[in-house]
């Protein structure tokens, strides 16, 4: 084996016989322990399709290779439904990961530290020894496809739009992602916007790993499954995040038919899918051009024609009131019946004068006909501290004010998780019949408090 991967030498096919029915495998390992895995994998039942370095994989990914080897490489990888490979900086990166999320191969990392470790949990990819037999390899590759899924639920799309601007979208899906999931709710975090995904930043989550991309692609080919979405997902407390595309250059991969072919897979997934999508409407191409092409604002189209609730952001200024009421019309025209929530965001009197609350209270019932709003105090405090320790304000100030209005939002404005408040009803009636009760959790408490405020 070579160091590099652009030499001849640094493949070597496997034999004649005939195929033995089980995964095909590329190994990318070293020297010696590679001819050796690779011999203990055929002996294993699996198709070794190819031996390569262990850097060879990732050169091929970012286009370092090149000729008859790569081309090579490239075909195998592609026909292949396992990559086994020493794992460190240099042969598990980013590239790599994305190619074979691209050819649904699953990545199995041999791992000689806990430096390794980390860096296969930061791409979501199986670790195993270093020293790792042939059937452990095996094992740690179809774990994940073959876990048990839980139990199919409807789970609920919740879209965060808000007029151009910078409202607070992405902060308020953050914020409402956190509080769903204090109820012990199976809660996702979609970042789909397309024009300035901020998700992970805000929140100090890697942006080099799959995301919600990864499942974009591999829902266009039905391949997309609770368990591929559990392992290319970022947790975040409790909650399970996707995070956005890292370059806005990207936005042709989050079509409309990708986009919603997820969310409906995302509903086997979570109970609460919270996304957050970019302001802009507009569906300029389709009068320009009838072809079907890629259209810039597929994805937040798409999320919000998938969503069974709306959360409208709006800022507590004149200018952000303004544009909220002109996109408002184009918004009703694109989620039709579906219910629209409207937050007033960073609500004070700076900007609007005295009783700030009432003049945008009202000045939204005329033209947009809102029945019920909610504001959110301004709290540059709590939010200066969350985007200082990259965490959600719930983190950092769980009893702020900004902390404390989300939470009754959404105990007054979204439905609270119905299992949480029957087993509370079933413990009110066991205490009023004098029976004990077990102790309370958070979760119980915070039902409690949403039922009073409802």
């Amino acid at each position: 084996m070579t160091g590099a991967g652009g030499s001849i030498g640094a493949f070597r096919r496997r034999g004649e016989e005939e195929p033995r029915g089980g995964p095909a495998v590329v190994v990318a390992v070293a020297d010696e322990r590679g001819a050796e895995l690779a011999a203990d994998l055929r002996d294993a039942g699996a198709e070794v399709r190819l031996v390569v370095a262990p850097d060879a994989p990732s050169a091929a990914a970012v286009d370092a290779m090149s000729g008859r080897e790569a081309a090579e490489l490239l075909g195998e990888l592609a026909r292949a439904d396992l990559l086994v490979l020493d794992a460190d900086r240099r042969t598990l990166t980013a590239q790599l990961v994305a190619a074979c999320d691209r050819f649904g191969i699953r990545i199995v990392a041999l791992c000689a530290g806990a430096a390794e470790r980390r860096l296969a949990g930061v791409f979501g990819v199986d670790a195993c020894d270093a020293q790792a037999d042939a059937a452990e390899a095996l094992a740690s590759g179809a774990r994940a496809q073959d876990a048990e899924a839980p139990e199919p639920t409807r789970g609920r799309v919740i879209a965060v739009w808000g007029a151009a601007g910078a409202p607070g979208r992405t902060t308020t899906a953050i914020e409402l992602a956190c509080e769903l999931a204090r109820d012990g709710r199976r809660v996702a975090l979609i970042d789909a916007d397309a024009h300035a995904p901020s998700i992970a930043m805000a929140t100090g989550l890697a942006d080099e790993g799959p995301g919600f991309a990864a499942a974009c692609r591999q829902a266009e080919r039905g391949t997309l499954t609770v368990a591929e979405l559990a392992r290319i997902a970022a947790p975040l407390g409790t909650v399970e995040v996707l995070t956005g595309i890292n370059r806005p250059g990207r936005w042709p991969e989050l079509s409309h038919d990708r986009v919603q072919a997820a969310l409906e897979r995302c509903r086997e997934w979570a109970d609460d899918i919270v996304v957050d999508v970019a302001a802009s409407l507009e569906r300029d191409e389709e009068i320009v051009s009838d072809l079907a092409g890629p259209r810039r604002n597929a994805a937040t189209l798409a999320a919000l024609a998938s969503a069974d609730l709306i959360v409208a952001v709006v800022s507590a200024d004149p200018i952000g009131v303004a544009r909220f009421v002109r996109a408002h019309a184009d918004l009703r025209s694109v989620v039709g019946a579906t219910p629209v929530k409207i937050m007033v965001n960073k609500s004070r009197t700076g900007p609007v004068g005295l009783d700030a609350r009432a003049q945008v209270r009202r000045t939204l019932e005329r033209y947009t006909d809102a029945r019920d709003v909610w504001f959110v105090p301004w709290d540059p405090k709590a939010t200066d501290a969350a985007m200082l320790a990259a965490q959600p304000v719930a983190h950092v100030a769980a009893r702020s004010p900004l902390a404390g209005a989300v939470r009754r939002f959404v105990g007054e404005a979204i439905e609270p998780p119905v299992p949480v408040r029957q087993a509370d009803r079933r413990r009110r009636g066991r205490a009023g019949r004098g029976e004990a009760t077990e102790p309370r959790r958070a979760g119980t408490v915070l039902s409690r408090r949403r039922a009073r405020t409802a």
